[in-house]
């Protein structure tokens, strides 16, 4: 970790952090002797039954190098190159992983269903879904892919969940939940992640790891048995399969024991709340984001934010409205760095105020 007396400045992402030192030694322990190739070891095999208890649910586990290919992979089971994926348009699927799910789908369509806080609306995702069906025209609502935490730091809640998931079911849609920020959502919410899974209704998922803490695994996690078959073979054709599949596990087991990934995700929370708390109320600086997970949207005056990168910080503000800039927290970050951020900001701020 960064040493307080350093201020770790890099808010562009929670994968700009490092791997928890538990996920260094249990990689480190994966390198010693022999073990066989593909997840055929006794470490692949050992993290299936850990996945299972943590769920507490039968789960088919297939680890993979980055997000984009466990949300390819898993919306690739779920629909034909005819159907339909349906998501919030800011979805990370839309916007981030230049056409993977059109990719790994031969060609899926992407449909968009609007609503607040980066969650789908209740109502407009009923009408979506009834739109030309059976309509040989047009492609045809296969999934809905639902973002926890969103892109926006928000965090569907159990009954949001559950209602979108009834109208798919309903409809005859998939339920697939792209979990980057499972961790986050879970504690934000205060729930278990088996009520924030399959007794939600979701058929699959897209568990994230690296950005809270691993470094270079995530996994798509499937409840529905009737899938294995099909994902083990997508799984290899998308060359995720890897031969030393054991550095995935070793993270990925390392990352379940002892709640390393949700003490992570608590302290990125705390870390957003910190920084949510410490900026309210400051001169030119707006909050946007309500308190969730571990991202933090605020709206900043334009020399407020050059200033700011001059001093070294690192966060995106030219990617949604003018003035409006995105701080992702970490559990890499100390208190002692938010503290020096919010002390920067009110040192800026109070010298804008000086000049006028």
């Amino acid at each position: 970790m960064t040493s307080a007396a350093t201020p770790l400045q890099g808010y562009l992402s929670d994968n700009a952090a490092g791997a928890s030192p538990q996920i260094l030694a249990a990689m480190t322990a994966a390198a010693e002797g022999l073990a066989a190739p593909y997840g055929n070891d006794e470490l692949s095999q050992s993290v299936r039954t850990k996945f299972a208890d943590v769920f507490d649910h039968h789960v088919d586990v297939f680890p993979v190098g980055t997000g984009s290919a466990a949300n390819g992979l898993a919306l690739s089971a779920l629909t034909p190159p005819w159907g339909a994926v349906l998501s919030h348009p800011d979805a990370h699927i839309n916007n981030d992983e230049a056409g993977a799910p059109e990719f790994f789908t031969n060609g899926a369509r992407s449909i968009l269903v609007d609503g607040p806080d980066s969650k789908i609306d209740a109502d407009l995702f009923r009408a979506a879904v009834g739109r030309r069906r059976g309509d040989v025209h047009s492609v045809q609502p296969s999934v809905v892919s639902l973002t926890q935490a969103t892109e926006s730091g928000s965090a569907y809640s159990l009954d949001e969940l559950a209602e979108l998931s009834s109208i798919a079911h309903e409809a005859g849609l998939r339920v697939h939940m792209d979990g980057a920020r499972f961790a986050n959502a879970l504690i934000a919410i205060g729930a278990t992640p088996a009520e924030m899974s399959w007794k939600a209704g979701v058929d699959i998922l897209s568990f994230g790891a690296t950005k809270n803490g691993a470094m270079t695994a995530d996994a798509v996690i499937s409840f529905d048995g009737r899938l294995a078959t099909e994902l083990q073979y997508r799984h290899k054709r998308a060359g995720q399969l890897t031969s030393k599949m054991r550095f995935q596990t070793a993270q990925l087991g390392a990352y379940l024991d002892d709640d390393l990934w949700l003490n992570n995700a608590r302290h990125a929370n705390d870390m957003a709340t910190r920084l949510r708390d410490g900026l309210a109320g400051l001169p030119g600086v707006k909050i946007l984001s309500k308190s969730g997970a571990n991202i933090l949207f605020c709206h900043f005056p334009d020399h407020l934010s050059a200033d700011l990168r001059a001093q070294g910080y690192a966060f995106y503000g030219d990617r949604w409205e003018p003035g409006v800039v995105r701080f992702v927290t970490s559990f890499a970050h100390h208190s002692s760095d938010i503290d020096t951020l919010v002390s920067s900001v009110t040192e800026l701020t109070r010298g804008y105020r000086s000049v006028l």
